[in-house]
C-alpha cells in the first residue's frame, strides 16, 4: 500500500460507536409490570385512587411494553417516591414464566351463544372476555398460573360473564355495572404468595358474577409447581 492511500484511509471518519438503549426504551419485565400493579393496588386501597382509574392503569401496566410506559402510572403516587422507578428485573420465582407468542392475553368471545374455558389450562397474564346476548364461563379451580396476578377484563352487554376460581387465591373486582350486576365476591388470601385475580370491565345491561369455589384449592402455580402443602379439594 503506498503512502497516498495509507493517508486516505486514516482520513476516513470511524464507525460510531453503538450508542447503549435509553433505560426508558428497554422492554418491560412480567416483574415489572407486577411491581407497578402492587403500587396501584395500595393505592386503590389507601383511597389515593378511584376505581376507575385504577382500572385504567392496571390496564395500561399489563399493556406497556417498555419501562418508559409504567413510570407514568406510578409518579404521582407515594409508594413511588420510597421506591425507584420501575427498572428491568429478572422475574422472581416460582412465578417466571418463558415468554409465549400470545404475549399472555386470552380472549373469549360469546355473540347469540356461549363460550367456556375450563379444565386444566395455562392462566395468562390477561384473559378478555366479551358476552353479547350470550354467556362466557371461565373456571380457574383447576387452572395452572404462571404469573402471581393475572386480570379478567370483560365487556357483559344484554349478556353475562360467570367466573369460577379455587377457593384459595386472592379475588379482587375493579369493574362497574351499568343498568347491570357486577357481583364479584372479593377474597383476600391467607398465602401472600399466592395468585391474585383481579375482575375488571363493564356490565351494560348484563351481569358478571365471580366467586370462590368451596372445596376447590389451587394444586399449582409457578412453573405448573405444586403447591406446598396443598391438596385438590371435591
Amino acid at each position: 500500500m503506498d503512502e497516498s492511500s495509507l493517508q486516505k484511509r486514516e482520513q476516513q471518519p470511524s464507525q460510531p460507536a453503538p450508542r447503549p438503549v435509553a433505560e426508558a426504551d428497554l422492554r418491560a419485565s412480567d416483574a415489572d409490570r407486577d411491581r407497578v400493579a402492587e403500587i396501584l393496588r395500595d393505592a386503590l386501597a389507601e383511597g389515593r385512587l378511584t376505581h376507575e382509574e385504577h382500572s385504567e392503569r392496571i390496564d395500561a401496566a399489563y399493556s406497556a411494553r417498555t419501562v418508559g410506559e409504567l413510570e407514568p402510572l406510578v409518579r404521582d403516587l407515594p409508594a413511588h417516591r420510597q421506591q425507584a422507578a420501575p427498572r428491568p428485573a429478572p422475574a422472581p420465582r416460582p412465578w417466571a414464566a418463558e415468554p409465549t407468542s400470545d404475549e399472555g392475553v386470552q380472549s373469549l368471545v360469546a355473540v347469540f351463544g356461549g363460550a367456556t374455558r375450563k379444565g386444566r389450562w395455562r392462566v395468562g397474564r390477561r384473559t378478555n372476555a366479551f358476552a353479547c346476548f350470550g354467556g362466557v364461563e371461565i373456571d380457574l379451580t383447576e387452572a395452572v398460573f404462571d404469573r402471581r396476578e393475572t386480570v379478567i377484563h370483560t365487556l357483559a352487554f344484554f349478556g353475562g360473564t360467570d367466573i369460577k376460581v379455587p377457593e384459595n387465591v386472592t379475588l379482587r373486582c375493579t369493574g362497574t355495572g351499568i343498568f347491570g350486576g357486577f357481583d364479584v365476591e372479593t377474597h383476600e388470601s391467607a398465602d401472600p404468595d399466592a395468585p391474585v385475580v383481579v375482575v375488571t370491565g363493564v356490565a351494560l345491561f348484563g351481569g358478571v358474577s365471580a366467586k370462590r369455589k368451596k372445596g376447590k384449592r389451587l394444586k399449582a402455580w409457578g412453573r405448573g409447581e405444586t403447591a406446598p402443602g396443598e391438596t385438590g379439594g371435591a
